[in-house]
């Protein structure tokens, strides 16, 4: 297994995740609906990534549409929650209910649209496995997250919290760049 390429789709799917981004809006919801299970939230997002990776391609071939068209789509959408992240932009609007655990931070904060659309967009460069494990190391780390929300908020503060969220939005911005360049080509053959 490469390293690099582990780290690369790892961090890829940090970014848009955006677990450490996303803890104003998780705490938000833990005080408004009570508790967060750190588990159960960690297992149906594992679900719906893990069944994206492995049945997003047959989806795709009924819809006529091949893993490039979707990689540059799917590069398109990550660069705008690139500049979401960096410029605090409100671009895609997701509808917040109050109930709690699966929705919406299973679904659609966490295995959300650019969630999905990211798998989609590795699958072009990246083979299944680095993926795969990529899913499994940031479901860890969503666990984690979840579980220490309070010390997290505490530690990071509201500044570290925006610097972090700025820091992974450039890099999103440049991984964007690099899968929409990569797959663009595949339109000129």
């Amino acid at each position: 297994m490469d390293f690099n390429k582990l780290l690369t789709v790892t961090f890829t799917l940090f970014a848009v995740i955006d677990i450490i981004g996303s803890i104003p809006v998780l705490i938000g919801l833990k005080n408004k609906t009570g508790d967060i299970h750190a588990l159960k939230v960690t297992i149906v997002s594992g679900i719906l990534m893990i069944l994206f990776l492995y049945a997003g391609k047959p989806l795709l071939k009924v819809l006529n549409l091949d893993v490039h068209s979707f990689a540059v789509g799917g590069s398109i959408v990550m660069f705008l929650v690139g500049l979401e992240m960096v410029l605090g932009l409100d671009i895609f609007k997701e509808e917040q209910g109050s109930t709690g655990t699966l929705v919406p931070i299973a679904f659609p904060l966490i295995a959300g649209t650019g969630t999905l659309t990211t798998i989609m967009s590795l699958k072009a460069n990246y083979e299944d496995q680095y993926i795969l494990v990529g899913i499994l190391i940031n479901l860890i780390v969503i666990f984690i997250a979840i579980h220490l929300l309070k010390w997290l908020e505490k530690i990071l503060g509201k500044a570290g919290l925006i610097a972090v969220r700025k820091f992974f939005g450039v890099i999103l911005l440049a991984i964007a760049v690099k899968i929409f360049g990569t797959n663009v080509q595949a339109f000129a053959k």
